[in-house]
């Protein structure tokens, strides 16, 4: 019976862990996980229960011996007055010459983590979903963007059929 109600519990996440991108996001091509690698800020989000309240975010992404991804995240709360940090762990979800890695903060689980946009000269900027446009960030290698290149990704974001409404600077 035990089995059955984490079964029930964890079934969410087991079914976004299989569902890849939502449908008519593709992840983006030619991808070079050593330019990837680093420290991103999180510019702006489609707020999420995992993140909220959170403002100074940020990922920072090396390599493992393994060959697998370290991931750490860190966000401030200013109502408790203290930094949360999250460790996990990420893999390519296939190709390694593809955007679309899997993510996981906790035991055996993943989640997608699809990189659809990205700055391929500079590796500046990216756009990244995971398995619906429930989930949406815009990542940064600066704390700040320019007000052109954010309104740029936001109409981006909007071609591709996330709701911008609901998107949300996030304070750095």
């Amino acid at each position: 019976m035990k089995k059955f109600f984490l079964l029930l519990l964890l079934w969410p996440m087991l079914l976004a862990g299989c569902t890849g991108a939502p449908e008519g996001i593709v992840a983006v091509d030619n991808f070079k996980l050593d330019r990837y690698l680093g420290t991103w800020y999180e510019i702006a989000r489609i707020d999420n229960r995992f993140e909220r309240g959170s403002d100074h975010v940020s990922a920072s992404y090396t390599l493992r011996k393994d060959g697998m991804v370290q991931v750490l995240n860190k966000g401030y709360y200013p109502e408790k007055k203290e930094w949360k940090t999250a460790e996990g762990k990420a893999k390519f979800a296939g190709d390694p010459n593809v955007g679309a890695l899997k993510v996981s903060f906790f035991g055996p689980f993943y989640g997608p983590y699809n990189v659809f946009a990205l700055d391929r000269e500079n590796y500046s900027w990216a756009l990244v979903t995971a398995s619906s446009r429930d989930y949406f960030w815009i990542l940064a290698r600066t704390p700040q963007m320019d007000a052109a290149l954010y309104a740029k990704l936001l109409e981006e974001a909007k071609a591709k059929g996330f709701d911008i409404s609901r998107v949300m600077r996030t304070p750095q």
